[in-house]
């Protein structure tokens, strides 16, 4: 997708909520490999000098804060429930540094977009050496469905759209859905990864400009009502639920602390890996798969 046909709202207030968060609990950072995906450990940290002052504006800082950078159990459990939901031909939402995407070695295109110009050309220079994988700014919040039409026509539709704690920021929640369904081909899925219920919602979330926490029912009726069909949508990570209520959300302090990460990571994924192939009720995350119907 050629940068220049994306939707460039210069005049929009950077720290207006509708920008991307790279973690909010050492999620979207680099993962680990994982061998049975196609995936090979990060190769090479890229350099977010360029996006240093937007990072700062609009909270991204805030939201990587949590320690996320080392965490290795984390990053290959988030990658292992998202990557057998993604096609050959795969676009990401709000990469960011591109730590998330840099694990799928396998795709035949891999499209990386940032809504922050920094954020795009450190993404262009990590993947200079990987003819399949192109990057480009998006901005999904001014995107709209006939939008996303045109880039189709200009550069072909994919298999999947991911966005990974990106839709929670954006106020108009279904058109943003709409436009996504648009970038992939009929049959195609778009994966939402996004923070879990509104019972979690707390300091952090205001700082980082997060709209709203979802339940599987609200993902699932915004999906439904920009036309969608839904595969999947199901509460992860109960731990984290659990933890994130004690130590972040209403009952903690207001941010992540790396110390407790750090153990989280250690002692907690592991377990929560078998709780998660139980039907649990409750989690810090919500995982969609929603698919283009026509």
């Amino acid at each position: 997708m050629d940068a220049s046909q994306v939707p460039d709202d210069s005049t929009r207030d950077p720290a207006d909520g509708t920008t991307v968060d790279e973690t909010e609990n050492a999620a979207h950072t680099d993962s680990s490999a994982a061998s049975d995906s196609g995936a090979a450990s990060d190769s090479g940290a890229a350099s977010d000098s360029g996006a240093g002052a937007y990072a700062a504006a609009t909270g991204r800082d805030l939201e990587q804060s949590g320690g996320g950078g080392d965490q290795r159990n984390y990053r290959r459990y988030q990658f292992d429930l998202i990557a057998p939901h993604c096609g050959p031909e795969l676009l990401e939402v709000g990469a960011g540094m591109g730590d998330f995407s840099a694990q799928f070695t396998d795709r035949k295109r891999l499209i990386v977009t940032d809504v922050d110009p920094g954020a795009v050309a450190s993404m262009a220079e990590r993947f200079a050496d990987r003819p399949e994988v192109q990057s480009t700014r998006l901005d999904l919040a001014a995107l709209s469905p006939e939008d996303a039409d045109r880039l189709v026509e200009s550069q072909g539709p994919v298999d999947t759209v991911l966005a990974i704690n990106v839709l929670e920021h954006i106020e108009d929640h279904v058109t943003a859905l709409r436009s996504l369904s648009r970038l992939v081909r009929p049959g195609g899925t778009i994966v939402q990864w996004v923070p879990g219920y509104q019972q979690l919602y707390g300091d952090f979330d205001r700082k980082v400009g997060h709209v709203r926490r979802y339940t599987p029912d609200t993902l699932s009726a915004a999906a439904r009502e920009a036309g969608l069909g839904v595969s999947t949508c199901k509460p992860v990570n109960l731990l984290g639920g659990i933890a994130w209520w004690a130590f972040v959300g209403k009952g903690g302090t207001g941010s992540p602390k790396p110390a407790l990460v750090k153990i989280y990571d250690a002692v907690v994924v592991p377990v929560t890996r078998v709780l998660d192939k139980l039907p649990i009720p409750f989690g810090q995350t919500i995982v969609g798969v929603f698919t283009r119907e026509s």
